[in-house]
């Protein structure tokens, strides 16, 4: 058993939850690593922000007996469990001793598996830890990744093979995006704007339809760059200064024009839910220009 210390989430402007004097326990039982629920588990504490959470992870439960230790710990406590268990036995195992201890259980695999099987006809090899086989789709995201890290912040000369170009000032989100666009597959270059610095030439003769502009609320990025000005130490008080902040984003705004190319304002939004939006622009782009090209001349 591995127990992390309590968490609590930051509340957001304007909205002030209440938080419970103890914090709620969420056990996280499975027969690998765990790490399929752990993910869901911080899913879940995201959306309750202001509540403390005391994770208490137990890997490598695979008898009856490691099911019932777990689960002791958490009888009678504010505990939600939450078990990623393939073996069925196992399963119906700690369905049972929940119910019979009283406690809120999550079954993250037992229906998927079920549903699954049921649509292909076909039985899970019920395999604890497996893992996705190594096809053309992961060495792509590989390869994707190794693109992003490659051609970070403008390095290199890889604009003319990216699948998507972003183009923004610094602290926009862009290394993060790349990475993640790359985790998905699609090779991501980036360009900083630089206040006095033209973009690469080779910016403006590629593929338009790849770029997507990133900005941001100027006092967003003054707090953002302020609280990284005081991390790093010395004098930054220029990367930080609000007026140059303004005139770097005017900048932006005025290459964002020169590229003909849709603005993404981040200021709001995850790093999720920013690539969604980057992929359905230059998708969608794509597509137009693929309808255009492929019309008949009248």
């Amino acid at each position: 058993m591995t127990r992390n210390r309590p968490r609590s989430r930051g509340s957001t402007p304007g909205y002030a939850p209440r938080v419970t004097k103890q914090p709620v326990e969420l056990h996280v039982i499975s027969d690998s690593t765990g790490e399929t629920a752990v993910r869901l588990v911080h899913a879940l504490e995201a959306q309750f922000p202001g509540q403390e959470f005391e994770e208490i992870r137990h890997p490598r439960v695979e008898t009856v007996d490691d099911l019932q230790l777990a689960l002791n710990r958490a009888k009678g406590r504010p505990a939600v469990i939450v078990y990623t268990l393939v073996h069925p036995e196992l399963r119906e195992a700690a369905r049972a001793l929940c119910r019979r201890y009283r406690l809120h259980y999550c079954d993250l695999l037992g229906h998927p598996i079920e549903a699954v099987a049921k649509v292909a006809g076909v039985a899970a090899q019920m395999t604890p830890g497996a893992r996705a086989p190594l096809d053309s789709t992961y060495f792509k995201r590989i390869a994707a990744i190794e693109f992003a890290v490659k051609y970070d912040d403008g390095v290199g000369a890889g604009l003319h093979e990216a699948d998507i170009i972003l183009v923004g000032v610094s602290r926009t989100s862009k290394t993060p995006l790349s990475m993640y666009l790359g985790y998905l597959g699609y090779r991501t270059a980036n360009v900083p704007v630089v206040k006095g610095i033209e973009p690469p030439s080779a910016l403006f003769q590629v593929d338009p339809t790849k770029i997507v502009g990133l900005t941001i609320d100027a006092e967003r990025l003054h707090e953002i760059r302020r609280q990284r000005a005081a991390r790093l130490g010395g004098n930054q008080r220029a990367y930080a200064e609000l007026v140059e902040i303004y005139a770097e984003l005017e900048q932006a705004e005025a290459i964002h024009r020169r590229l003909g190319c849709p603005v993404i304002e981040i200021s709001d939004l995850s790093i999720e839910e920013t690539a969604a939006r980057v992929i359905r622009l230059v998708e969608r782009r794509r597509a137009e220009t693929k309808t255009k090209d492929e019309a008949p001349v009248a």
